[in-house]
C-alpha cells in the first residue's frame, strides 16, 4: 500500500531530479522510493557507502566497461626516457 509524504528540497535539485526521472522513464516518486529502499536495505555506516551512485551511473551511461590497449614498445621507451630525465 502506498502512503503519501511531504518532502522539501532545493528547487534546483527538484528540477534536476524531475529531468533525470523523466529521461529514465520513471516517476519522481518511484525514483525516490528506489533510492530510499537502497539506503535502508543494509546497515550502512555513512552515506558514502550507499551504492546509489553506481546505479545512477548505470542508468545514465549504460554499463561501464574499461577498455585498455597495450602500449607499444615505442610508447613504453618514450615514457621511460621522459621519466628518467625528471
Amino acid at each position: 500500500m502506498d502512503a503519501k509524504i511531504t518532502l522539501s528540497f532545493n528547487d534546483d535539485i527538484i528540477q534536476k531530479a524531475k529531468k533525470f526521472a523523466e529521461n529514465n522513464n520513471i516517476s519522481l516518486s518511484r525514483l525516490t522510493e528506489f533510492l530510499l529502499s537502497k539506503a535502508i536495505s543494509k546497515q550502512y555506516i555513512n552515506l558514502d557507502e550507499l551504492p546509489v551512485s553506481d546505479w545512477i551511473n548505470t542508468l545514465q551511461e549504460g554499463k561501464i566497461e574499461y577498455k585498455t590497449r597495450q602500449k607499444s614498445n615505442k610508447e613504453l621507451k618514450s615514457e621511460f626516457y621522459v621519466k628518467g630525465k625528471k
